[in-house]
């Protein structure tokens, strides 16, 4: 039996009225989907525990059948596994964007242009993180260099009692001040973040950048702060051997601190110029090798949610069918061997607020074996209207694999 996680990031939303009031999801030319969703059990599942925020670390966790009550310490340390970092037990590593800030004098008076500085290539990122830890780093604070806008700082000996470090993408188009953390656990953080401004204001890369007339990757902005996680094994836990595959350092880091395969896709970026065609192949090449279950993950729908872009956020749901999971498909259904799929997102990013959602999320569940009785689409609504719901995230993982 093979199994395939299809995770479009985000790709959940709510009726938008420059789409005619429909959905990403409703409105989306994706066949393939809809066709299953003929056949299979269709529904609604929580991802996001209450008193839990609905990032995509939790969603994804619950995803993967990892109980985020349980085993979450934060996003960052698992992203920081991904990089290579090897955390003590008494690090604190976060997240470290490298963001677009306005102009004005006063950091607090700032506003975030772009919590991911133009979509900065990971070269250009690398030059930018080299410089602040020359300039920020010490025998206390380690930058490192991750992939695109996403990086890392490790605090030695750091606490995670912070406050309340704000994602820079929950706050775009935001005056900064009121999203600056109060605690005063937290005033050396802050402290790095206006001191990196005056630091990366004339860069080098950003002077090019300003040339080109792109947005600048002027501020780092911390976040997502957390310690060493300790994630149960995968294949102990399920008896199934799984890859995970991503462009982002956060789903890498929840396969490595699980013991699954995290194979590196060229061109993966995150966006609608990722690299769909090779994501497929990676996935076929895991099944080859031996793998029970792969976890696809794509992050296109979540960040186009980010931006408002609502119709990129469509595209992106049908380059998603159309350039990776038909590939998948074809070959699912000439692998010789029976197969189950799962389809869902990880959480909503709607496009009417630009960020994350607690809301359940639509899931599909196809079975190469049987016929079931299901929706005429795979949409929000219809997946309500099945009266499927489940109320523990981690069960679905668990539904998927026959286990409940």
């Amino acid at each position: 039996m093979k199994y395939l996680v299809l995770l479009c990031d985000g790709m959940a939303d709510v009726p938008f009225e420059a789409l005619g009031g429909k959905t990403p999801m409703e409105l989306a030319n994706k066949p393939l989907m809809d066709k299953l969703a003929k056949v299979s059990e269709v529904g609604m599942c929580k991802t996001v525990a209450n008193g839990l925020k609905p990032g995509s670390d939790v969603a994804n966790l619950s995803v993967m059948g990892y109980d985020p009550l349980v085993c979450y310490t934060g996003r960052s340390p698992l992203e920081a596994a991904s990089i290579g970092v090897d955390l003590k037990d008494t690090d604190v590593a976060l997240r470290c964007n490298v963001v677009t800030l306005s102009n004005e004098e006063n950091y607090a008076d700032k506003t975030m242009v772009d919590y991911c500085a133009g979509d900065i290539s990971t070269a250009e990122a690398h030059e930018i993180i080299k410089t602040i830890e020359e300039k920020l780093g010490n025998d206390i604070y380690k930058f490192y260099g991750g992939v695109s806008y996403r990086h890392c700082l490790v605090v030695q000996n750091g606490t995670t009692d912070l406050g309340e470090m704000t994602p820079p993408h929950d706050i775009s188009g935001r005056v900064v001040g009121e999203y600056l953390s109060k605690s005063e656990n937290a005033a050396e953080l802050i402290d790095l973040m206006k001191k990196s401004y005056d630091i990366l204001k004339d860069h080098p890369v950003n002077l090019k950048r300003r040339e080109r007339g792109e947005n600048e990757a002027n501020s780092i902005w911390l976040w997502g702060e957390g310690r060493k996680p300790a994630l149960q094994n995968f294949f102990e836990k399920n008896g199934v051997k799984a890859a995970v595959i991503s462009a982002v350092d956060l789903l890498k880091g929840i396969g490595i601190c699980a013991d699954m395969q995290t194979p590196d896709v060229n061109g993966a970026t995150g966006y609608l110029d990722t690299n769909f065609e090779g994501k497929a192949d990676a996935a076929i090449t895991a099944f080859k090798d031996g793998c029970d279950l792969v976890y696809l993950h794509i992050e296109a729908p979540d960040e186009c949610g980010h931006r408002g872009e609502a119709e990129n956020k469509v595209k992106a749901i049908e380059l998603i069918e159309q350039r990776t999971f038909t590939t998948l498909y074809d070959y699912l259904l000439g692998c010789g061997d029976d197969f189950r799929i799962l389809i869902m997102p990880d959480h909503p990013t709607p496009l009417n607020t630009k960020t994350h959602s607690r809301e359940a999320v639509p899931y599909l569940i196809y079975d190469s074996r049987k016929v079931l009785q299901g929706v005429e689409s795979f949409t929000e609504k219809n997946a309500q209207s099945t009266g499927n719901f489940v109320e523990h995230g981690p069960d679905i993982m668990d539904k998927l694999l026959e286990k409940i």
